[in-house]
């Protein structure tokens, strides 16, 4: 083995030492707990905003939501005012289930599957935003909700 070879060999161990460190440091500063928490309140304000567009006052479905549903959100097997109602209760819920971070797997698998419907029957052509709302309730299905969430402070993963 050359000097040179030697050289380049520990220069490259030592940029990638130097980068693993860096990484173990980012891996335990961006832990599981901070990315569940960022996911939760990320993907739940996406669809409170949404469900809050479709009320009057509390929870009073309002006339352009029910117009939306029938000309625009038309899903198949549903009447568009059971949709409505639907969609606009659950766009509450499970919002603020994940933000509570109870019941986090279920209330995320609920989103996936309106996120699934919408990019189906509704939206076909908007996938890459559809895809972005997957890739945050696909991580808290399959990790929970973090150490950071009722469903931790109750034992529940």
């Amino acid at each position: 083995m050359n000097y040179a070879t030697t050289t380049e060999t520990a220069t490259a161990g030592g940029i990638r030492g130097l980068w693993n460190r860096l990484a173990d440091k980012l891996e335990n500063l961006i832990n599981h707990t901070s990315l569940a928490l960022v996911d939760r309140i990320a993907i739940a304000a996406i669809f409170f905003y949404s469900a809050r567009t479709k009320v009057d006052g509390f929870l009073t479905v309002n006339d352009s939501a029910y117009a939306l549903f029938q000309e625009e959100y038309k899903v198949p097997l549903l009447p568009s005012d059971v949709a409505a109602h639907m969609a606009t209760y659950a766009e509450h819920l499970f919002p603020i289930l994940l933000v509570l971070g109870l019941f986090t797997r279920l209330s995320a698998l609920a989103l996936l599957g309106m996120t699934a419907v919408i990019q189906i029957f509704v939206y076909p052509d908007a996938w890459p935003t559809h895809l972005s709302w997957a890739g945050l309730l696909l991580y808290l299905i399959a990790r929970g909700g973090g150490k950071a969430s009722l469903d931790h402070m109750m034992g529940v993963k």
